[in-house]
C-alpha cells in the first residue's frame, strides 16, 4: 500500500469560519434517532433478537427467539419517548433532525406526522437497524436503494441526510454514489463539516458523534443518571462556546435515542441542558440540513491538487521543480504512502525532505549544486527557475548597488571555492542585510557542517515553495 485512504489532518491549524447565522459561537445540533420497530427482530425476517443499545445489561441476541423484554423496551421509545421528547423540543422551539431508519418509520405513521408537523428534518438511518459491516458491497448498495425508496414511500419526501450507524468500510462511498444526498453523517473525525471526494463528485460529511450521545446510558464506560449526562453535555457546550467566542466557532452534535434518553430519569438531564443553552443568545440550533445549506453556501467545495490522487507523471510534473533541477526527489516522493495530510505544504514537504534525507551524500550534493549562486551570473543574464527569480527579488537581490553586487560575488567565489557548492539560504525568512550576515558567518564553517545547513536550507525553501503551490 502506497496511498493511505486515512486523512489524518483534516483542517488543521487553520479551520475556516463557518459564519453561523447571527455570528453565533456554536452551532447546537439535535439528533433523534428513530429506530424502533427497525431493529433485528425475527417477525422482521432476521436471524435472532436486538442486542444493541438497551436498558439490558450483557444483552445477547436470541438466536431464531423473539426476545420479549428486549421488543418490549424498544416499543418504550416510540410509545412513550418519542412523544416525551416531541412535547420538550417542541415547546422549547428547537427543531431536530430525525435520524429514521425506513422500516421502523414505515411502523410509525404517528410518529412520521408529528415529525412533520413539527418541522423536524427526516434523514436516512438505512433500511433497517441492523450491522453493515459484513454485507457484500452490491447487497449493501441495494439496502441503501430500497432504503431511500421505502423513506420517500413512507413521508412523501426522499431523505437528503444519510447516518447509518452501524456501517461497513464502504457505506459512506456508496451512500456518496447514491448521488441524491446533501450531506452523509457516518463519520465522527470534526468538529466542523466537510467536503469529501467520491468518484468526481464532492460530497459535504456533517460528522455525527458517540460520546455527547444518549447511547453512553447503555455502554460501558458510560453514564448513570441524567445529571451526569447534563454535566458532559454543558462541559462540552461550554468548552465549544469558548472557543467561539475566541474566534474558532465550531459545531455541537447530540445524539438522542427515544428508548434511552425517553426515560424520565435520563430525560431529566436533556431537559436541564436545554433550559441552559436557551440562556445564551449566539447559539445556533438548527436541523443538520439547515447546516448543509448554510456551509454549501459559505464554504463550498475548493478545488485544487490533490497529490495523494495524482498519477506519477502529473505528479512529478507539478512538483519536479521543488527541489531545483532535481525531478527525482518528486519521483522518490511519490512511492512513499501518501495520504490526504500529504495534500498540504506541511505533508507534502516531509514527503519530498524524506525522499532527499534517504538520498546517497553524491545525490544530495548534486540538488546543492543544482542551485544557483544569490545575485550571480545566472540572475544577471536572466536564466534562474522562476521560483528562484521570485525568492531572489523577495529579499531584494534584484535591486543591488553596484557595491553590494561586488560583495556578493566575491562571497559566492569563495565559498563555493571552499565547499564545492553555492551558499544556499531560504532568502523568504530574511531580507538583503540578514542574508549577507549568515553569508559572512557561514562561510567560516567547515565543509561537513555547511553541506548539513545548507540541505537544512534546502528542504527549508521546499516547504515555502510548496505554499505557493498548494494554496
Amino acid at each position: 500500500m502506497n496511498r493511505y485512504p486515512r486523512d489524518m489532518i483534516g483542517y488543521g491549524p487553520t479551520p475556516p469560519d463557518p459564519q453561523w447565522p447571527d455570528g453565533a459561537k456554536v452551532a447546537v445540533q439535535f439528533v433523534l434517532n428513530y429506530e424502533e420497530g427497525g431493529e433485528n427482530c425475527v417477525l422482521h425476517g432476521d436471524a435472532g433478537s436486538e442486542a444493541f443499545l438497551s436498558d439490558i445489561a450483557g444483552a445477547a441476541p436470541w438466536p431464531g427467539q423473539r426476545h420479549w423484554n428486549m421488543e418490549s423496551i424498544y416499543e418504550y421509545g416510540a410509545r412513550a419517548g418519542f412523544w416525551r421528547l416531541h412535547r420538550m423540543f417542541t415547546g422549547a422551539d428547537i427543531p431536530v433532525t430525525i435520524y429514521g431508519v425506513a422500516t421502523a418509520l414505515a411502523r410509525s405513521p404517528e410518529q412520521v406526522e408529528a415529525m412533520q408537523d413539527a418541522g423536524w428534518e427526516i434523514a436516512s438511518h438505512g433500511l433497517k437497524w441492523v450491522e453493515h459491516k459484513d454485507m457484500p458491497e452490491e447487497e449493501e448498495r441495494a439496502a441503501i436503494a430500497e432504503a431511500v425508496r421505502l423513506h420517500t414511500e413512507v413521508t412523501g419526501e426522499r431523505p437528503r441526510g444519510w447516518y447509518t450507524g452501524r456501517c461497513s468500510v464502504n457505506t459512506v462511498r456508496l451512500v456518496a454514489e447514491e448521488g441524491g444526498f446533501d450531506y452523509i453523517s457516518d463519520t465522527y473525525d470534526d468538529d466542523l463539516p466537510y467536503w469529501a471526494q467520491f468518484s468526481g463528485r464532492d460530497q459535504l460529511i456533517i460528522p455525527y458523534t458517540l460520546e455527547a450521545n444518549d447511547m453512553r446510558f447503555a455502554t460501558a464506560p458510560g453514564y448513570i443518571t441524567g445529571e451526569q449526562f447534563f454535566s458532559y453535555l454543558k462541559d462540552a457546550f461550554d468548552t465549544l462556546y469558548a472557543e467561539g467566542q475566541a474566534g474558532h466557532p465550531a459545531m455541537m452534535s447530540i445524539g438522542l435515542h427515544c428508548r434511552l434518553i425517553g426515560r424520565p430519569g435520563k430525560f431529566a438531564g436533556l431537559q436541564r441542558f436545554i433550559e441552559y443553552i436557551k440562556g445564551f443568545d449566539d447559539v445556533w440550533c438548527p436541523r443538520r440540513i439547515d447546516i448543509a445549506k448554510h456551509w454549501a453556501k459559505v464554504n463550498p467545495p475548493k478545488a485544487g491538487l490533490k497529490p495523494s490522487q495524482m498519477s506519477q507523471s502529473d505528479f512529478v510534473a507539478a512538483f519536479g521543480g521543488i527541489y531545483e533541477h532535481s525531478h527525482w526527489v518528486a519521483e522518490r516522493a511519490f512511492d512513499l504512502e501518501l495520504g490526504p495530510a500529504h495534500d498540504r505544504p506541511a505533508g507534502l514537504a516531509n514527503a519530498m525532505a524524506r525522499a532527499f534525507r534517504s538520498a546517497s551524500d553524491d545525490e544530495r550534493l548534486s540538488v546543492l549544486r543544482a542551485h544557483p549562486d544569490l545575485a550571480g551570473k545566472l540572475a544577471a543574464a536572466k536564466r534562474l527557475t522562476e521560483a528562484s527569480t521570485s525568492e531572489q527579488a523577495s529579499a531584494g537581490l534584484d535591486a543591488l548597488t553596484d557595491d553590494e553586487r561586488a560583495r556578493f560575488t566575491e562571497l559566492n567565489n569563495a565559498y563555493t571555492d571552499k565547499h564545492g557548492f553555492p551558499f544556499i539560504i531560504a532568502v523568504r525568512d530574511h531580507d538583503k542585510a540578514s542574508i549577507l550576515a549568515a553569508f559572512e558567518r557561514r562561510i567560516n564553517n567547515d565543509t561537513q557542517t555547511e553541506m548539513a545547513e545548507a540541505c537544512k536550507q534546502v528542504e527549508r525553501i521546499a516547504r515555502l515553495r510548496l505554499n505557493e503551490v498548494l494554496l
